[in-house]
């Protein structure tokens, strides 16, 4: 038995590791896992490492192992990767040992080659052939082989420049290698990694309100109706349709237009106020219609390569289901009432918060969980979660991984605008993507600071981010008052600095500006009443947004965020990146200004992608060629024409 203090070897500084291997980092099926480490051992004997990889699952099967490589040997710093073929978990572990034989040989050469007697040398080599470090399941043939390897170094009668060559021969390592026991071996702690489907990475967001969805202004449309814009939307290139909540709305204090606190008998509510006598996170809301008209609406999506992503709200109204069997399942005040969820100074009669720590918390947490069962047993496969910061990390690790074990390729996004700690946190527990801070980043120097954080360890390898470019309860003061180049520059720089993004709808496509003065909130907002979209309305930019998603879905280099480098422009004004995969590379240049025409010189970092001294470059947004220098080159953009360059460069 070898005791931890016989392990000379050290193996720290793992990648990916999420606190000390606590959480899974996360992968897509078809990835390549890099490893990294600093693995090292006391004196100068000659370290060895490997990395081992499975599936993990209950029928885990056995151990793959592949060598790790020094990438730089200063630093002792180790690397490999493995390949993830299916979504899953699966598990690594790093081992490290003192090579033995790599050690002898090493020192057996500086000394051959200093041209100095290694005839003692050439003994301890053959002991080493013979000795107790081989292997007790060592092939007889390989043992044979090695006892006359090991006659021929110790035998004097030889030439010691053969016995040399002979001891240096790389065949020999190959097979120390297979038959030696290593002794005293490192073994790291394992460590998970959560494979997903693709779209859990690369993915392009509509969100868009069925109610609003008609083609006749002031008439609410149904989810049939609804079906007729999914033909567009697949046009424009998105693969996930998000629908706010589609449940039943409570009429119990209703919230009328622009968020009044009194609603007419025509108003249909907010769609997060859910539950009423017509059911509740299990139903459709009646003037939508019915779970057959839900089926036939995501069929269609389906068939126009499309996913229906739903709204995972944890909230009730007064009227919901719940309210009257399971009272206990949320908070009351001295005198007996449910409280309201509040955010001050705002209040939100019409909707009750649900107690996660409720003394029945186990019923609670298991109905609450079946819902989202429930919809992925009729197909959905993702679910945008509301405000799940506010909810206990416990509870969505529990349901995330009970999600998981029955449906592995659900895809969870956190709607969580808030403190950096809890937005990691909760992509560590399982969210596949998150929304962000990049509605309120609009400067160089802020783009540049976060988008570095989030592509770099320790941040990329469990948080994905998602650039909602707007979403109903976010109209930015950039957009409120940029007009429509602020649209084009806020959806050029969401799909290319991050592989998946999304915008809400008609809004954006038509330019959308309009807000309550001094606010983030739209003016007749969807939220509380039906809207009617004219989007063929002159300055809508349909054509731009079909634009980008065909180029994203053609370019590789843009369906990762992991991949971005930022390199110098001479404007502030102007952001210059590059992004490259599998051969593709893109230049991306834009105009963060959308009142003024910005120029400036943008600095290739051409040793860096090695390219030519001269290189051709073509525009993708525009459809012309440039020629480029490995230096400096002079770019200037108008925002009301086209903020933005998107240059495929060609290394021919």
């Amino acid at each position: 038995m070898v005791s931890d203090l016989e392990r000379r070897v050290v193996i720290e500084r793992i990648s990916p590791e999420i606190d000390g291997g606590r959480f899974a980092s996360k992968a897509c099926a078809g990835d390549r896992v890099e490893v990294r480490a600093c693995i090292h051992a006391d004196g100068a004997d000659v370290v060895a490492a490997r990395l081992l990889y499975r599936r993990s699952d209950p029928d885990a099967s056995e151990w793959n192992a592949l060598p790790l490589q020094i990438l730089n040997a200063g630093l002792d710093q180790w690397g490999g990767h493995f390949s993830v073929d299916s979504i899953g978990r699966y598990e690594f572990v790093l081992e490290g040992w003192i090579d033995r034989f790599a050690t002898w040989a090493n020192g057996l050469q500086k000394k051959a080659g200093a041209g100095l007697d290694v005839s003692s040398e050439l003994q301890e080599g053959a002991a080493l052939l013979r000795g107790p470090r081989r292997k007790a399941d060592a092939p007889a043939d390989q043992l044979k082989w090695l006892d006359a390897r090991a006659a021929f170094l110790e035998n004097a009668n030889e030439p010691q420049g053969a016995r040399v060559q002979a001891a240096l021969d790389p065949a020999l390592s190959t097979r120390m290698h297979t038959v030696a026991d290593r002794g005293a071996v490192t073994v790291s702690r394992p460590l998970v990694v959560r494979v997903e489907r693709t779209q859990a990475r690369f993915s392009a967001w509509y969100e868009f309100f069925p109610r609003s969805a008609s083609d006749t202004p002031g008439r609410a449309a149904t989810l049939r109706d609804a079906q007729a814009r999914l033909p567009d939307i697949a046009t424009m290139g998105f693969d996930v349709v998000y629908l706010p909540p589609i449940h039943p709305i409570g009429r119990s204090h209703r919230k009328g237009p622009n968020n009044s606190t009194s609603a007419g008998p025509q108003d249909p509510g907010s769609p997060w106020a859910i539950g009423s006598e017509a059911g509740g996170h299990k139903s459709v809301e009646p003037a939508l219609g019915t779970l057959d008209d839900f089926d036939e609406f995501q069929k269609q999506a389906r068939a126009l390569g499309m996913e229906i992503a739903l709204d995972f709200a944890l909230q009730c109204s007064p009227d919901h289901p719940y309210v009257r069997e399971h009272p206990q399942w949320f908070r009351h005040r001295p005198d007996g009432s449910i409280k309201y969820a509040e955010n001050p100074p705002k209040k939100y009669e019409d909707i009750y918060p649900i107690d996660f720590e409720s003394a029945d918390r186990a019923a609670l947490w298991e109905e609450l969980k079946s819902i989202v069962i429930f919809w992925a047993e009729r197909g959905v496969r993702i679910f945008r979660v509301d405000n799940p910061h506010t909810k206990p990390y416990g509870f969505w690790e529990w349901l995330i991984d009970g999600v998981h074990a029955q449906f592995p390729d659900v895809i969870f996004l956190a709607e969580a605008f808030t403190r950096p700690a809890v937005m990691q946190q909760l992509g560590k527990l399982g969210f596949s993507q998150s929304y962000t801070y990049f509605t309120w980043r609009h400067t160089k120097a802020e783009l540049t600071e976060y988008l570095t954080e989030l592509s770099q360890p320790p941040v990329r390898d469990f948080m994905r981010p998602n650039f909602f470019a707007n979403t109903p309860d976010i109209l930015h003061d950039y957009l409120q008052h940029g007009g429509r180049p602020a649209f084009m520059i806020r959806l050029l720089l969401a799909a290319t600095l991050s592989a998946s993004y999304g915008i809400y709808g008609p809004p954006y496509e038509l330019c959308e500006a309009r807000a309550f003065p001094g606010t983030e909130d739209y003016v007749d907002s969807e939220k509380y009443q039906v809207r009617y979209w004219n989007r063929a309305q002159p300055g809508n930019i349909s054509g731009l947004i079909t634009a980008v998603n065909r180029i994203r879905r053609e370019h590789p280099a843009l369906q990762h965020t992991s991949n971005i480098a930022f390199h110098p422009s001479s404007n502030d004004h102007i952001l210059f990146f590059s992004k490259e995969w599998s051969g593709d590379l893109l230049f991306i240049i834009i105009n963060l200004d959308p009142h003024r025409a910005q120029e400036g010189w943008m600095d290739v970092p051409a040793p860096q992608f090695g390219l030519p001294a001269s290189f051709l470059v073509s525009d993708l947004l525009a459809d012309k060629t440039f020629e480029w220098k490995n230096s400096r080159n002079f770019v200037r953009l108008d925002p009301s024409s086209m903020p933005a360059h998107l240059l495929k460069v060609s290394r021919a």
